[in-house]
């Protein structure tokens, strides 16, 4: 069975959206994970504020901190994959919903106070990057 030249085109075209959505996934999934990974290490660690050599040091090397540190190397280093794929009109909106999980994430298990107003933005974030997406327009190169 031979394939038509358009069918092929829009294959490889289905192929790429199917990708870049991964990749945006695995960026909104990963980079709150990565914050709330390093504010979980900041709350619980010594004071980087006192000065003391020794006590940044220990910062750095909690695991919560550490960890988090990584998973944001992790997070930019797939942006990158995904602006290969992907404009970054289309990339950014998307990885914007991400703030709306690092609130939830803050609210929930830091226990932070979130206003109303701020959820109210988060709201509104997700509105937009709907409105953004709703074009799905992935790459034009």
């Amino acid at each position: 069975m031979r394939i038509n030249p358009p069918d092929s085109i829009e294959r490889i075209i289905s192929h790429r959206r199917a990708h870049a959505y991964r990749l945006v996934l695995l960026m909104v999934l990963l980079r709150p994970l990565a914050n709330l990974s390093l504010a979980w290490g900041m709350k619980h660690s010594a004071s980087v504020l006192s000065g003391s050599m020794y006590a940044r040091l220990l910062t750095i090397a909690n695991p919560f901190v550490a960890g988090g540190v990584l998973l944001l190397v992790l997070t930019l280093l797939i942006r990158i994959a995904t602006l290969s794929v992907a404009d970054l009109s289309f990339v950014l909106p998307l990885t914007a919903v991400g703030y709306v999980l690092s609130t939830a994430l803050g609210r929930f298990v830091l226990a932070e106070a979130v206003t109303r107003t701020q959820w109210m933005g988060t709201i509104l974030i997700c509105v937009g990057a709907s409105l953004v997406t709703s074009e799905q327009q992935i790459s034009t190169t």
